[in-house]
């Protein structure tokens, strides 16, 4: 395999509560409508699979690149876990209005339901309007009885931990945790390659044409934790080295403040994905200079294990240990 950093074509995502800062904050050109509220950086999700954006395999699927060269891009421990399947999706996301209220399953649900894996995820606030918050857990613990009359007397939000957010925040979500993003904020997620979503409330809206989005109530029942969470991290902004953030099963992420150069060595093990959330960078590896930007999401393959990082930027490092 050619080993050189990776950038794939964004797959723009249309959604009721999106809007345009996918364009005018991390220049994601050709919006296909003005509320745009997803693009998927890397995917490899049936039906939304990435196409290799730059170099020698521009125009090729990720699901090529990992049948022909699995261990290569993955790591050997990561191949060795998730076979030819690409573990992570990464979005950005840009919430012009509400998220509807919703949960996603762990593991083992969404494996007997959805053939799926589970969707355990985190939240980097990009971009926070004044007064804007997210909603995540319950305030108190609660109970599938109190949870449903609540929901039925519309009611719910009363119950719901809401918490008001700021550029850098992180908030780490695992599976069961109700919660949504508010209005007012682009966010960088990194997760569990999923695209099961229990939506529970809605707040009443409807499609230009007068339709409800499908609720999934029944289902979010028992996939629900009703105690309190701690979802918010907090973590160490040293230069030029990174700093861990969330350390799960699923992923690492750690929090990279880029002013000058430098080098970093991996094992071979895991990728290695950089998200650009504010300036410019290179990749420096074989000899070659690979620049990028804000609103980038760049793939260093396993097997390129040496190279120089330059530049001043803000970067999210994440892989799986």
């Amino acid at each position: 395999m050619k080993l050189y950093p990776l950038v794939f074509e964004p797959i723009l995502q249309d959604r009721i509560w999106g809007g345009t800062k996918l364009r005018t904050d991390l220049g994601k050109d050709n919006l296909p409508t003005e509320t745009t509220g997803e693009s998927w950086e890397l995917s490899d999700v049936k039906g939304n699979v990435s196409v290799v954006a730059n170099g020698d395999y521009k125009g090729q699927k990720l699901t090529d690149l990992l049948e022909q060269f699995p261990a290569e891009v993955l790591g050997y421990k990561v191949h060795e876990k998730f076979g030819k399947e690409f573990p992570l999706l990464f979005k950005f996301l840009d919430a012009r209005d509400d998220l509807s209220i919703q949960v996603h399953p762990n593991d083992e649900l969404a494996k007997a339901r959805h053939n799926s894996f589970g969707k355990t995820e985190m939240w980097y606030v990009m971009q926070a309007d004044e007064g804007a918050r997210i909603i995540v857990g319950f305030k108190q613990k609660s109970s599938p009885e109190e949870y449903l009359e609540h929901l039925e007397n519309k009611s719910l939000i009363d119950i719901l931990n809401e918490v008001p957010v700021k550029k850098g925040d992180v908030f780490f979500l695992e599976t069961g945790t109700i919660h949504a993003i508010g209005a007012g904020i682009v966010i960088a997620e990194i997760q569990q390659t999923s695209d099961i979503t229990y939506r529970i409330y809605d707040w009443d809206r409807v499609d230009a044409n007068g339709n409800s989005r499908e609720l999934h109530v029944e289902l979010a029942l028992d996939a629900m934790n009703y105690n309190t969470t701690d979802t918010q991290k907090h973590y160490t902004t040293v230069e030029n080295r990174a700093n861990v953030m969330v350390e799960c099963p699923y992923f690492t992420t750690s929090y990279l403040p880029l002013n000058g150069s430098t080098g970093v060595s991996k094992d071979g093990s895991s990728f290695t994905v950089y998200i650009c959330t504010e300036g410019e960078f290179a990749v420096e590896a074989n000899g070659e200079k690979h620049n990028f930007k804000k609103g980038d999401t760049v793939l260093i393959p396993a097997s390129l294990k040496v190279y120089l990082l330059s530049g001043e930027a803000t970067l999210l490092e994440i892989g799986i240990s």
